[in-house]
Parts: structure tokens; sequence; C-alpha cells
């Protein structure tokens, strides 16, 4: 994952997907990072990844929508 930086991270996995949805519609390619348990499905999280030149906006937005 050179070149990425992690901006959200969420135990959520449609929380992950709007966040993505979001920054997608901003322009902001986006990685999702599948961390949870496959057997047990609640311990583990799910992260987001963006280009290290868009952290800052992505970060922006992330912040502004958990306003």
């Amino acid at each position: 994952m050179e070149n990425r930086k992690l901006v959200y991270t969420t135990t959520v996995e449609h929380m992950a997907h709007l966040m993505r949805d979001k920054l997608e519609g901003e322009g902001i390619n986006t990685l999702i990072l599948n961390q949870k348990d496959s057997t047990y499905g609640t311990f583990g999280s799910i992260e987001l990844y963006v280009q290290d030149e868009d952290f800052d906006k992505a970060k922006e937005i992330v912040g502004q929508s958990q306003e």
C-alpha cells in the first residue's frame, strides 16, 4: 500500500461503503481494506486508504461527515 494513508476506520461495513462513496464523489480514489474476522465478523475493522496527495482533502471530508 505504497503512497497511501489511512483516512477512516470503522467496524460497520455499510459505513465504510458510504464514506468511500462520499470520497469518490469528490474525486478521491479510495481503497477499502476489510480486516474483520471471517468467522465471527465482530472482531476487526474496515479501513479506508487514499493517495498521499488526497489525504488532507479526504480527512476534511471525513471530519465534516462525522459532525
